[in-house]
């Protein structure tokens, strides 16, 4: 299987999916502290469990910290993705926490998820 098979079926098997440096518990840079932060301010406000999203450690898998860059022809990580779809980094996740969009597109991430049940 193949790096990009890997992160295939993780973007597949999660609603959402954080790549940062560290885990949310214990961080290992500031933007990875700052996009997890803001991610899981928005999914108090959902019916979400924490079994729901995926927070990949990039630091453990240097094969998954660099495939992801080449994945989304991002160049850096935190890179959320929401649906399958690459939604940023920590800049644009605040700029969108600011103006209220992280929230829909995480409400819509679960209403969609338990409309499919």
């Amino acid at each position: 299987m193949t790096v990009f098979d890997r992160i295939k079926q993780q973007l597949a098997q999660y609603p959402i999916v954080l790549y940062m440096k560290g885990t949310p518990i214990f961080p290992q840079c500031g933007f990875s502290s700052k996009a997890s932060k803001l991610l899981q301010e928005c999914l108090k406000a959902t019916s979400a469990s924490p079994d729901d999203v995926l927070y990949v450690n990039v630091l453990e898998d240097d094969e998954i910290r660099e495939g992801i860059k080449q994945y989304a022809n991002w160049p850096t990580i935190p890179q959320l993705y929401i649906k399958g779809e690459l939604i940023g980094g920590s800049d644009i996740l605040g700029e969108l926490h600011s103006q209220g969009e992280l929230m829909k597109l995480v409400q819509a991430a679960f209403k969609e998820e338990r409309a499919s049940y």
